[in-house]
């Protein structure tokens, strides 16, 4: 329940329905948290509650009529910065904390479900940055990372949050939906340039002090046709040594994780090969075998990614010789 006082101000301080409501989405569950909001809101600011001379709660309980008519309906939602204004179209993805929604431009926009997750965002963006001057320095990792385009630094109270990225769109999946398209598991010479490449933006990421996280098969992007790579998902991304701002249910973390210590890049390390396993065919036994060695319990007794590069090569040299080329491809499924 709001105090008169927090609906005035979550009210008079949204410049459109979806600073108040967030961007539409005609998902039902957002529709009901929606109707929520506008309900509890709509109770204090009632005239019968706040009385006939109460103007400002009169003002304000007609300019939220028209927030929630306009969010109800769709309405064209613009995101603004110092910079430029973002005016969103379809969502694109939904993620633990936030949403993905494409733009009438060049850009994407991401947009944190929750107020209260602002924080995790504002994580994102802080780790975005470091990246992007790592790979101003180092720019043959600068393709393993999304590209931070603008955000609008802190917003109001009750505002949610959003930051503008480059469009990692066109041709992209997720590991999740390589998974769903090979239920047997993949075959380890076309897993093998797919780890080869998460191991790298583990490895840099490492270099600047951050750890992912929550290198999940959602978090990895993969583009077939160009064997590409991106890590993204940076929300719950800390410097090393810090416990984790939040954790995911959803997520099966390491023991350190779940026994709420900090995290260090062992933690990604783990991740990423209880990725390999989950991915792999079962007959491919040599790396599972090496995924296993990575991801045992004690942080201490897995290497470290800089080091998997060099010995994940000799493995794949090992098991299939000179490197070369394999095309890689989702199956068609019917119309």
């Amino acid at each position: 329940m709001f105090t008169r006082d927090e609906a005035l101000d979550r009210v008079e301080r949204a410049g459109s329905a979806a600073d108040l409501f967030g961007p539409f989405d005609p998902d039902p569950d957002r529709r009901k948290e929606a109707q929520r909001l506008y309900r509890g809101l709509a109770a204090v600011l009632h005239p019968d509650r706040v009385g006939p001379d109460d103007t400002r709660a009169h003002a304000a309980s007609a300019q939220l009529t028209r927030l929630h008519h306009d969010w109800q309906h769709g309405a064209r939602v613009e995101l603004r910065t110092d910079r430029a204004t973002y005016r969103l179209t379809d969502r694109h993805a939904v993620g633990s904390v936030a949403n993905l929604y494409l733009t009438d431009g060049a850009h994407v926009v991401k947009v944190v479900r929750n107020p209260a997750l602002n924080p995790l965002l504002h994580a994102e963006q802080d780790a975005l940055r470091r990246l992007a001057r790592f790979t101003d320095r180092h720019p043959w990792l600068r393709p393993y990372y999304p590209r931070l385009v603008d955000a609008p630094g802190e917003v109001a109270r009750g505002s949610r949050a959003f930051t503008v990225l480059e469009p990692l769109v066109d041709g992209f999946v997720t590991l999740a939906d390589v998974r769903r398209a090979f239920p047997r598991g993949l075959d380890g010479r076309d897993y093998a340039w797919m780890h080869r490449r998460l191991l790298r933006a583990v490895a840099g990421a490492h270099r600047t002090g951050l750890v992912h996280g929550a290198i999940t098969p959602d978090n990895v992007l993969v583009h077939p046709a160009q064997h590409g790579i991106v890590l993204v998902g940076w929300s719950f991304a800390v410097t090393t040594g810090e416990r984790p701002l939040a954790t995911d249910r959803t997520i099966s973390y390491p023991p350190e994780v779940r026994a709420g210590g900090p995290v260090t890049a062992a933690t990604d390390v783990h991740m990423a090969h209880a990725l390999m396993l989950d991915l792999l065919a079962d007959d491919e036994t040599a790396q599972r075998g090496f995924a296993r060695g990575c991801a045992q319990d004690d942080p201490d007794r897995r290497p470290d990614a800089v080091d998997l590069l060099t010995e994940y090569d000799d493995l794949l040299e090992d098991l299939y010789g000179e490197r070369t080329y394999r095309p890689f491809a989702l199956p068609q499924t019917g119309a």
